[in-house]
């Protein structure tokens, strides 16, 4: 008999299941976010346009993601290119997809992915979309470590209505059709609250997996 995943449709298109990634897909998606953050291109703090900081730390492969595009070159960093999306991870992606909204994934193809490092109290994310690429293919989005407050909103407006999630380590979020350019954001992390049998002694990774629509 299969048991169905525990999940919950925050909105439509967007799924939240808690629990999918099993504690040695988090050690395996951890040791493969440090191998990232060393390089060719860094972990960083993204600097933005008006000169403000991000409090997250951020590395990307197969695209390089830069306010408010995505290039080959890190050009805002080091000139290099990045490392390439693995195929694992694409697998992974369409996995999570099928299992999201409990259909085939119909060709999802993700080619790149950002990973957002926040440490200790002071690091979240301010309401924004994902609207730099060029399709609106749906985001997936993969949790290890702390738990977040995670906020999810409305296509319109950084304002309510919007739904308070938290993310564990291990969930899985996945947005896309009517949600797929819906504000979103993290205003709290919750230090202490992860497994360091993740490998992650302390801190949140966010693996969100796109399609550019670039070639």
């Amino acid at each position: 008999m299969v048991i169905p995943l525990p999940m919950r449709e925050i909105a439509p298109g967007a799924v939240h299941v808690p629990g999918w990634l099993s504690l040695a897909e988090q050690q395996d998606l951890v040791r493969a976010c440090r191998a990232w953050a060393t390089g060719p291109v860094p972990i960083r703090h993204t600097v933005l346009p008006g000169g403000g900081v991000m409090s997250v730390r951020t590395v990307c492969v197969g695209w390089h993601w830069q306010p408010y595009r995505y290039t080959r070159l890190a050009h805002d960093v080091n000139g290099r290119r990045v490392a390439a999306f693995p195929t694992w991870l694409g697998d992974l992606g369409r996995r999570a997809l099928a299992d999201a909204y409990g259909r085939p994934d119909d060709g999802y193809d993700p080619d790149t992915a950002l990973v957002n490092f926040y440490d200790g109290h002071q690091a979240r994310m301010g309401m924004h979309q994902d609207k730099d690429e060029r399709s609106d293919a749906p985001v997936v989005s993969l949790s290890v470590g702390d738990t977040c407050l995670f906020r999810f909103g409305n296509t319109e407006t950084r304002g309510k209505p919007y739904t308070d999630v938290e993310l564990a380590s291990g969930d899985l979020f996945v947005f896309g059709g009517a949600s797929r350019f819906a504000f979103h954001g993290v205003p709290k992390v919750y230090p202490g609250t992860g497994d360091p049998a993740t490998g992650l002694a302390a801190g949140r990774l966010n693996v969100t997996m796109r399609v550019t629509g670039l070639r």
